[in-house]
């Protein structure tokens, strides 16, 4: 999930995306790339190959300025996440195997844009409120509850792990008025 209104433009992402491919080997993948519609596979070894995981989706998060990634979203069909609201003093928290344990409150429509979705952004209903369970990169299991921004984003990224998008999710309204950002990004073929 990426924070903020200002989305960057197709070309500059691109272009900061073929910077990455020369750094490493995961980069942010985008729509239509088939791994973002794939449901993800549980982790099973909580090992230095995760912790590289992990490495990479926090600093791919913090290069594209993104509140939450997933690891689909950086080519890896596995199920997690990383969060950093970033609120002062926050920490990039880490999901693994994450199971939304309730979600519930008032449901309310807030604008949501994604990092695979560079330049389309809409208004997404969710509820207010969510409990998580998941494990964190040791192997404990933690539950998280949030009212606020948080459970927004657990529930968007949660949603990758579910080969789920905004565009599913988003007001016909609202798909209507990004088509030709998704035609665009169709016509580039993804990530």
């Amino acid at each position: 999930m990426r924070e903020g209104a200002q989305l960057p433009n197709v070309t500059a992402l691109a272009a900061r995306m073929e910077a990455e491919m020369t750094t490493s080997p995961r980069r942010l993948r985008l729509h239509p790339d088939p791994v973002l519609r794939v449901r993800a596979e549980p982790i099973t070894a909580f090992d230095a190959s995760l912790r590289g995981l992990v490495d990479d989706l926090t600093r791919l998060m913090d290069e594209h300025k993104g509140v939450g990634m997933a690891a689909p979203q950086i080519g890896e069909s596995v199920r997690v996440f990383v969060c950093n609201a970033r609120e002062e003093g926050e920490e990039t928290r880490v999901f693994i195997n994450p199971e939304i344990v309730a979600a519930d409150g008032a449901l309310e429509w807030d604008d949501e844009g994604c990092l695979s979705l560079p330049g389309i952004q809409g208004a997404v209903r969710r509820p207010t409120r969510v409990q998580i369970k998941a494990y964190d990169l040791d192997g404990t299991v933690f539950e998280a509850t949030s009212e606020d921004f948080h459970a927004r984003i657990w529930q968007h990224e949660f949603d990758h792990l579910e080969g789920v998008l905004i565009l599913d999710r988003m007001r016909p309204l609202d798909r209507l008025a990004n088509r030709r950002a998704i035609k665009a990004l169709v016509a580039e073929g993804g990530g």
